[in-house]
């Protein structure tokens, strides 16, 4: 088969590649229904991250299962399932406590921009449906293995409460999850910060009550004039660099709290400021397989449509063009269809 693989910055090439094969008797594989691009993929395919050798990409997922290890019992072949990019065990402390994202065995999904993937601890990382999705399911399908997940994720961890106000920092694709999320928890006010029409409109369908578009010292003041000076109580950090780090802890009122989802890049901290700021903070890779339960039968239901969040749909030979895309904001987000 082939799959996509980057070699550098700048160069995604789709190429032959091995099919997957079970290694472990706890694997599984899947054919995948759909896969995509995502945000954090662009650190690398900008250089912002060190590549030493050819990366096999692609870490969300949903599909059909056509083969399972000796010891995989929760899933099996023709099953349609939806999977995080932390692969967990399920039962390890950390994972009953609600963290599979910091599983004692804990992997990260690779090499799923492909037809094929296989996908290691199936048992605990694996979440089947009753029956098989509709077609147009899928989108909104894939979208809750990663991108929804991790700003469910953004707005728990922000302790986002009914009736509560929100801002969310960053309007890529995860932020906009953000914002849903936020909505879907019941918020009574949710401030997205975005300078662009096209995602300030998806923001305002997903919930979001104002739109910040000034930045730095100016998003601040604005958002303090907006909340009367007190901040919010719910700050979602979904970019990860050192400016909108520094954007979510200015207007983050004191006793609130920061859901941080943004991979950091250069991002530091003042611990005299931080001190005297009093604001929680919890973050990092998102717990998704806690929330996958929930989020698919909110799909399924129809109560939630995140799958509008791809705004460019290829064929996966062109994802080198889907990358350029989302690389020059041409695109939030691209789903990549599966025709082999």
């Amino acid at each position: 088969m082939r799959g996509t693989i980057l070699y550098g910055a700048g160069d995604v090439r789709f190429e032959d590649v091995p099919e997957p094969k079970i290694v472990h008797p706890t694997d599984a594989i899947i054919k995948l229904s759909a896969t995509c691009i995502c945000g954090s993929d662009l650190w690398p395919y900008r250089g912002l991250n060190k590549i030493d050798s050819p990366m096999h990409m692609g870490h969300e997922y949903c599909g059909v299962v056509v083969e399972v290890g000796s010891d995989v019992t929760t899933v099996k072949p023709g099953q349609f399932v939806v999977g995080s990019f932390c692969l967990s065990d399920n039962t390890c402390p950390h994972c009953r406590f609600g963290f599979q994202s910091s599983c004692a065995q804990r992997e990260f999904m690779t090499a799923a921009q492909a037809p094929y993937a296989r996908v290691p601890l199936a048992d605990g990382t694996l979440v089947a449906t009753a029956e098989m999705p509709d077609a147009d399911m899928i989108p909104h399908m894939l979208a809750v293995s990663d991108v929804l997940g991790t700003g469910w994720y953004a707005a728990d961890a922000a302790q986002v409460r009914e009736g509560g106000t929100v801002v969310v920092v960053g309007d890529g694709a995860v932020g906009l999850m953000g914002v849903l999320s936020a909505s879907q928890r019941g918020a009574g006010r949710i401030i997205a910060m975005s300078r662009h029409a096209d995602r300030q409109k998806l923001a305002r369908e997903f919930g979001a009550t104002d739109i910040v578009e000034e930045r730095g010292e100016e998003g601040i003041a604005r958002i303090m004039e907006l909340t009367d000076g007190v901040g919010a109580e719910s700050v979602l950090e979904c970019v990860g660099m050192e400016t909108s780090m520094q954007q979510a802890v200015g207007v983050c009122r004191p006793g609130g709290t920061i859901g941080y989802v943004g991979v950091p890049h250069g991002v530091s901290f003042d611990g005299q400021k931080l001190f005297f700021t009093q604001q929680r903070m919890l973050g990092g890779p998102a717990p998704v397989r806690r929330f996958l339960p929930d989020l698919m039968n909110r799909v399924l239901e129809g109560s939630i449509q995140p799958g509008k969040v791809f705004d460019l749909v290829l064929p996966i030979a062109q994802v080198a063009e889907g990358y350029k895309a989302m690389d020059q904001r041409r695109a939030i987000k691209t789903m990549l269809r599966v025709d082999e």
